[in-house]
C-alpha cells in the first residue's frame, strides 16, 4: 500500500505552507481525505487532524521517531536545543530543564509578568493609537528577560531585550525552509544579519550564565534553576547547553506568546459582551488579586483556550519515522513525516460547532481531550513552557483589561502574516483611552 494521497507538487506545496498553511491544510483534508500527503523538498510528511490519528501519533513509542528538520533548525537553535535533540538525550534534557516550569514556580514569576505589563502600559499616551502585536512583543520578550534569563537591572534589561528584539526580526522565513541560504556571503544578506544579532545576544547571555555559575544562591529565575540543575549521577549542564536551552526558550516562549495575546485583544475588543464579562469576573477579585487566583478564573481560562484554538501559532507538530508505523489503518514506512495539525483539528464542527467563531463559553460547557485540542502539542514532546505560556497569557490579559480601557479603531477583520517559523496576527491598532 502507497502513502495517501496529496497535492503532488513539492515546490507549490511549500508555497501554500508558506502564505498560509491553515488555509492549505483545511482545503487538503477536504479534497484528500485523512490522513493526507505533502511532498516537499526537504521531505515527505503524512498528516492527519482527526483526533484518533493525532492520539495515535502521541501515543506512539519516543523510539520510533525522531526530531524532523533537524538540519534545518540546527544552526538556529543550538546543538543541544531540546527541538533538536530526539530519543534519550532529549529525554535527559527534558528532565533537567521541566522542574523550572513545575506549576509551584509559576507564583514566582506572576508579579515580573504584571510588573512589565504595567510599566509598558504606561508609556502608551492616552487618546492616541498603538500597534498592538508591537506592544505585546515587547512585553513577551521583557518577561522571557526577567524570569528566564534573569537580568534584574534597568539599563541590562533594556539592553538585553533590544537585543532579543532585534535577534527575533531576523529570523527569516528563506534560510528557515532552505538549508542552502544558512550561508554568511560577504556578510551580506538575511543569515549574515541573523549571525551578527545572534553574536551579540551570545555576548549578553554568557556574560548572564557566568554571573549565575559564580552566584547562583537565592535566585528564582530559569537560569539560575538550570545552572544548578543535576541528573541522576550529578552531573550539570555546560554553558552551550544552557545558552541552547535558553535560545529556545525564547524562540519557543516569546513571539508565540506575544500573538497569542495580540489575537485575545483584537476578539476581546471586537466582542463587547465577551469583554464586559471577563472584566466582571476580573473585578470580582478586587484589588492587587494573588496571581494564582487570577490564573484559576474559568471564564479568562476559556479566553485563551479559545484564541488558541482559532488562532494556534504553532500550526502542526511533525515527527520523523525511525521505524514503520500505521497511522489510521494505512502503513507508514521509516523515513516519512507524520504531523498532528491543530489547526485542522481546532476546527473540525463535530467538535467545535461553528468552528469559525471566536466563542469562549465553549470550553465552559465541555472538557476536550489531549488529542482534540493541542496548541502545544502533546506526548513526550509537548512544549515544556507550556505552563509558562498560558501562566504569562493570563496574568499580562488580566492586567491590561483590569487597569487600562482599549478601543478598536476598525472593524476590518484581521489577517495572518508569517513570521520567521510561525504566523501571527497582522499588524493592528488599539486606541488607549488611559488608566480604567
Amino acid at each position: 500500500m502507497g502513502l495517501p494521497p496529496g497535492p503532488r507538487s513539492p515546490l507549490l506545496s511549500l508555497f501554500r505552507i508558506f502564505r498560509s498553511p491553515y488555509k492549505a491544510y483545511g482545503e487538503w483534508a477536504q479534497r484528500y481525505g485523512d490522513p493526507f500527503t505533502i511532498r516537499m523538498p526537504f521531505g515527505t510528511v503524512v498528516m492527519t487532524g482527526d483526533p484518533a490519528g493525532i492520539k495515535e501519533i502521541f501515543a506512539a513509542d519516543p523510539g520510533a521517531y525522531t526530531t524532523w528538520g533537524v538540519e534545518l533548525m540546527r544552526p538556529v537553535l543550538g546543538e543541544y536545543s531540546m527541538l533538536v535533540l530526539s530519543g534519550t538525550r532529549h529525554k535527559q534534557m527534558r528532565k533537567l530543564v521541566m522542574p523550572s516550569f513545575h506549576g509551584a514556580r509559576m507564583r514566582a514569576y506572576g508579579a515580573t509578568m504584571r510588573d512589565t505589563a504595567r510599566r509598558h502600559l504606561a508609556a502608551l499616551t492616552p487618546g492616541r493609537s498603538f500597534t498592538v502585536p508591537s506592544l505585546t512583543l515587547a512585553i513577551s520578550m521583557e518577561v522571557i528577560v526577567r524570569a528566564v534569563y534573569g537580568f534584574n537591572e534597568r539599563a541590562r534589561v533594556d539592553e538585553t531585550s533590544r537585543a532579543l528584539l532585534e535577534l527575533a526580526n531576523t529570523i527569516h522565513p528563506a534560510f528557515l525552509f532552505f538549508r542552502a541560504l544558512q550561508r554568511d556571503v560577504f556578510g551580506l544578506g538575511p543569515y549574515a544579519k541573523f549571525k551578527r544579532a545572534r553574536a551579540r545576544v551570545s555576548e549578553l547571555v554568557n556574560r548572564q550564565i557566568a554571573e549565575r555559575r559564580a552566584n547562583p544562591a537565592g535566585r528564582e529565575d530559569i537560569l539560575a534553576m538550570l545552572v544548578e540543575a543535576r541528573d541522576e549521577e550529578g552531573a550539570g549542564l555546560s554553558d552551550a547547553q544552557i545558552y541552547d536551552q535558553l535560545q529556545t526558550l525564547l524562540g519557543a516562549g516569546s513571539e508565540t506568546t506575544a500573538f497569542a495575546l495580540a489575537w485575545a485583544l483584537y476578539w476581546l475588543h471586537r466582542h463587547d459582551d465577551a469583554r464586559a464579562r471577563l472584566l466582571a469576573e476580573l473585578d470580582a477579585l478586587g484589588d492587587e488579586p494573588d496571581p494564582e487566583r487570577v490564573a484559576r478564573l474559568p471564564y479568562l481560562s476559556a479566553v485563551c483556550n479559545e484564541t488558541l484554538r482559532l488562532r494556534p501559532i504553532v500550526h502542526d507538530m511533525v515527527r520523523t519515522l525511525t521505524r514503520p508505523m500505521t497511522l489510521k489503518g494505512v502503513e507508514l514506512p521509516a523515513g516519512v513525516a507524520v504531523s498532528a495539525a491543530a489547526s485542522i483539528v481546532h476546527e473540525r464542527p463535530e467538535l467545535y460547532p461553528e468552528p469559525e467563531r471566536w466563542r469562549p463559553e465553549r470550553f465552559l460547557e465541555r472538557k476536550f481531550s489531549t488529542s482534540e485540542f493541542l496548541p502545544f502539542g502533546g506526548g513526550h514532546r509537548r512544549c515544556v513552557g507550556a505552563a509558562f505560556a498560558v501562566y504569562e497569557l493570563k496574568q499580562v490579559l488580566a492586567t491590561v483589561l483590569r487597569e487600562h480601557t482599549l478601543r478598536r479603531v476598525s472593524d476590518e477583520p484581521l489577517r495572518w502574516v508569517r513570521r520567521g517559523a510561525v504566523m501571527a496576527p497582522a499588524s493592528f491598532e488599539l486606541i488607549y483611552e488611559g488608566p480604567r
